[in-house]
């Protein structure tokens, strides 16, 4: 990430691979645990939605309680309200008919209801969405999962309810990738890791001695690539198989190799490299290995990302300080975006191409801030002195970015009008550059 206070040569290796790692090299403590998500600020016009706990067919208790799961996603995302289970007038399990009068005068707008049964490993779930007001049933249904699954089974119900009442695709059903370290100098050990969109079953998927950075997942939700300094003497980009647990070295010349994002078509890599004596923005071809330059300026050019496959936009402090600029991904000339301040850097651009979050550097410190590339409206969303690494959610309506908490690498997330703020941290460790990742299905 770039710094405008300092030299030349330190923007440099900060702006290419190293901008964030200063920030959390002094974080000593495991990062096993679950990530914690605490909501700072909800939306106003939250609607209210009673979730009734899912009815039981099973011995014992339920291995996951569905309706809590998806209470949660529900609340985190700032559109809705939960009841507290105390304020339910019904325990009402799938297939029953709600009194709707009931219901509405308790204030409720929607209903859900379910019911999970199971037979070995193997689960049943079914749930039924109740539009109060209209007094019909809006959407349900039922499907098998294994006790592996549980979550994801909720995850998707809360994506269901999302969809059915805003119109929108629901981003709960989806996965968080970020770096974490542990350990003190010189037996330091840093994490690729996964984890669900609501922090829960982290898992690492690569274990180095060496630092490793920016992490950028492939449109196919599988394949992840990363910046690795497992040899001393010159970074590399590797790219990554989730499901087999593979690893590519994809490229590793000499000087710079760095900020890896990739082509919405999956096979392409924007990249910065500087073997040929400047940090400029380049095109990788991942199986082949081919590349091709971009951007050829005396100035720094770095951190591009794909608007669609025909358009990138990127950091540069050609203009004297960093900005962002859009260029064809087929190179000529490039044209400046941002003009609302002295630095603006590292951009992340929603699926759809219409919104672009980065880095805004202003007196007070460095927050994230929003774009409309439509309007040309700019926003900013946090409050930040150290706001860092921001990443859309894949429905576009929430960033996720790296901060820092108590001095040390946390997470935080925000919706895209600035409404909702979340705070997400591991109880014992740190955490930095998230990557939120793509619809899968």
């Amino acid at each position: 990430m770039f710094r405008s206070r300092i030299s030349k040569l330190t923007y440099t290796v900060i702006s290419s691979l190293l901008g964030l790692l200063c920030l959390w090299i002094a974080s000593t403590s495991s990062a096993y645990a679950v990530i914690e998500i605490e909501i700072t600020q909800g939306g106003e016009s939250a609607i209210p939605i009673a979730i009734v706990p899912f009815g039981w067919k099973g011995s014992g208790s339920p291995p996951e309680d569905i309706a809590a799961i998806v209470s949660a996603d529900l609340q985190r995302s700032g559109n809705f309200s939960p009841f507290n289970r105390g304020d339910l007038i019904e325990q009402l399990v799938s297939g029953d008919k709600p009194r709707y009068g009931n219901w509405r005068i308790a204030g409720a707008e929607f209903l859900l209801i379910g019911a999970v049964s199971n037979s070995g490993n193997n689960y049943a779930v079914e749930f039924q969405l109740f539009d109060i007001s209209q007094q019909k049933l809006l959407t349900g249904f039922n499907f098998q999962v294994t006790d592996q699954t549980l979550r994801n089974a909720a995850h998707q119900i809360a994506d269901e309810v999302y969809e059915e009442v805003l119109g929108i695709r629901g981003s709960f059903n989806t996965q968080i990738a970020f770096v974490s370290v542990e350990g003190s100098a010189p037996n330091k050990s840093y994490k690729l890791q996964l984890a669900d969109a609501d922090g829960q079953n982290p898992q690492a998927m690569l274990t180095s001695p060496r630092p490793i950075l920016s992490p950028s997942w492939a449109p196919d939700g599988i394949r992840i690539a990363y910046v690795s300094f497992e040899n001393r003497n010159r970074s590399a980009i590797y790219v990554q198989d989730r499901q087999r647990g593979s690893r590519k070295k994809v490229i590793s010349k000499a000087g710079i190799n760095g900020a890896p994002s990739w082509s919405p078509d999956g096979k392409r890599l924007a990249v910065t490299l500087s073997f040929e004596g400047n940090p400029d923005i380049y095109v990788l071809n991942v199986d082949s290995g081919q590349t091709r330059r971009i951007t050829q300026s005396p100035a720094i050019d770095t951190e591009a990302v794909w608007v669609d496959d025909q358009t990138l936009i990127f950091t540069s402090d050609r203009s004297g300080g960093p900005q962002l600029y859009e260029v064809s991904a087929s190179g000529g000339r490039a044209t400046r975006i941002t003009f609302e301040g002295n630095y603006n850097a590292s951009a992340t651009v929603s699926s759809d191409g219409q919104s672009i979050a980065f880095v805004h550097g202003s007196d007070i410190g460095y927050s994230i801030g929003a774009l409309d590339r439509a309007s040309g409206f700019f926003q900013t969303l946090t409050d930040g002195t150290l706001d860092e690494s921001p990443s859309f959610s894949p429905n576009g309506q929430m960033i996720i970015y790296a901060t820092e908490k108590g001095g040390r690498g946390t997470l935080g997330a925000v919706s895209l009008d600035g409404s909702v703020a979340q705070s997400l941290s591991l109880d014992t460790g740190g955490v930095r550059e998230p990557a939120w990742s793509p619809f899968t299905n």
